[in-house]
This record gives C-alpha cells, sequence and structure tokens, in this order.
C-alpha cells in the first residue's frame, strides 16, 4: 500500500519567530536613574556606617549591585553599562563616606551637616583625602567589582 505524499506549499510553512527584543534601551534614562541610585545608596552607606562607626564592605558592593540593577534594567544590553556602573558606585560610595564624615564631624564639632555639605565641603572634602585609609579604598574597589560584574551578568 503505497501513499503518495504531497509536500505543502512553500507559502504554508510558519515564518521562523523573530528573537525576544532586548529589555530597556534608554541608555540616556540609565545613566539618570543609575546615577540618582548611587546618590541615594550612597547617602544610605554612609548614615549606616555613622550609626554604627564602623564600615562594612557588603554595603559597599550593595551600593554597586543596586545601581548597576537600575542601570541594566532601564538600559538594556548596553557594552557601556557595566563601566558606567562601576564609575557611578565610585561616586555612590564617596558620596557615603563624605556624609559619614559630616555626620561625625557635627556630632564632634557642633557644625550643622547642612552648612559641612554646602559653604564647608572644599574643607570637609580635603580632610577626607588628608584622611583616607586603605581599607576606605578597598571598598571603593569591592563597590565598583560589584557593579561591574553584575551590570556585566545581567545585561549579557
Amino acid at each position: 500500500m503505497s501513499q503518495n505524499f504531497t509536500p505543502p506549499a512553500p507559502d504554508s510553512y510558519s515564518p521562523v519567530a523573530a528573537p525576544a527584543p532586548a529589555r530597556g534601551g534608554n541608555v540616556g534614562l540609565a545613566i539618570l536613574a543609575a546615577a540618582g541610585t548611587a546618590v541615594v545608596a550612597g547617602a544610605l552607606y554612609g548614615a549606616i556606617m555613622s550609626a554604627i562607626e564602623f564600615q562594612i564592605g557588603y554595603l559597599a558592593a550593595g551600593v554597586g549591585l543596586a545601581v548597576a540593577l537600575v542601570a541594566v534594567r532601564l538600559g538594556g544590553r548596553n557594552p557601556l553599562l557595566p563601566v558606567l556602573s562601576a564609575a557611578l558606585t565610585l561616586a555612590g560610595v564617596y558620596v557615603g563616606y563624605l556624609l559619614e564624615m559630616a555626620l561625625a564631624v557635627s556630632e564632634h564639632e557642633g557644625i550643622p551637616v547642612s552648612e559641612l555639605l554646602t559653604s564647608e565641603f572644599v574643607n570637609l572634602n580635603q580632610h577626607y583625602v588628608d584622611n583616607i585609609d586603605p581599607i576606605s579604598i578597598l571598598f571603593y574597589a569591592i563597590g565598583a567589582y560589584a557593579a561591574f560584574q553584575a551590570a556585566r551578568k545581567s545585561a549579557g
């Protein structure tokens, strides 16, 4: 018993599905949001360090992870985002250290934090630069590394 097989007409094949679009993709918005996240996360880092009077590397990594998450979520798979996340994390950790120092100086000298972060900012920054310690530099590196790796893996 033989059956005659007739292949379907070429027009009857279903086309291959298009690849899923990359999520996000608005790099400008990603930069702005990641910068805002760096400032807020850095301020939280500084406030926590001031409250417990101790530095914690995991918190610096947390700043990096928060920045990378926001950058990748809004910016999609842009290869610039890992580097951008690391750089913004460095700025966020810096904000944290300056706020922590401002809170400490305010407590000991009675100068309002708002004054230290505005009219006395240059002096506060110089004091920070003159007294930076190796563990702080390590925490900058931890935060930047966490941000870079998280953005690289999330965007890939």
